[in-house]
Parts: structure tokens; C-alpha cells; sequence
């Protein structure tokens, strides 16, 4: 396999990783304030701070991830 093309690869399988992470992070913190929501019946509060945190949280990694290809 060329050594461009592995590369290719590479980046490809690390941008989808990002793309998973944030996803992730957007759904944990909306699952968490969905969950407290029912908890202490505070429904939909709960649930916007938990969205919020989760979307903080994957800009916190795209953020993380720039930093780190940039090798600052």
C-alpha cells in the first residue's frame, strides 16, 4: 500500500473518531439532564444544561484535536 494512501486512511479513520467523540459527548450530557429532569421532575431545565455541557464538550475536543494536529 502507498505511503499516501495509508495516510489518507489514517486521517480519515481520526476525523471519524472526532466526529463519534462529539456525538457522543452532545448525547451523554443530553441523556444526564434528560435523566435528572425525570429525577427531580425540573423537566426540560435539567435537560438544556445537560445539552449544553455535552456540546461544550465536543467543541472542547474539536478545539483539543486542532491543538493537537497544529503540535501546539
Amino acid at each position: 500500500m502507498k505511503k499516501e494512501t495509508r495516510t489518507t486512511i489514517r486521517e480519515l479513520g481520526y476525523f471519524a473518531s472526532l466526529g463519534m467523540s462529539v456525538a457522543l459527548s452532545i448525547f451523554i450530557g443530553l441523556g444526564i439532564g434528560v435523566w435528572l429532569d425525570k429525577k427531580f421532575e425540573t423537566k426540560p431545565v435539567l435537560m438544556f444544561i445537560g445539552l449544553a455541557f455535552g456540546i461544550a464538550a465536543g467543541f472542547s475536543n474539536i478545539i483539543r484535536a486542532g491543538k493537537k494536529s497544529k503540535g501546539v
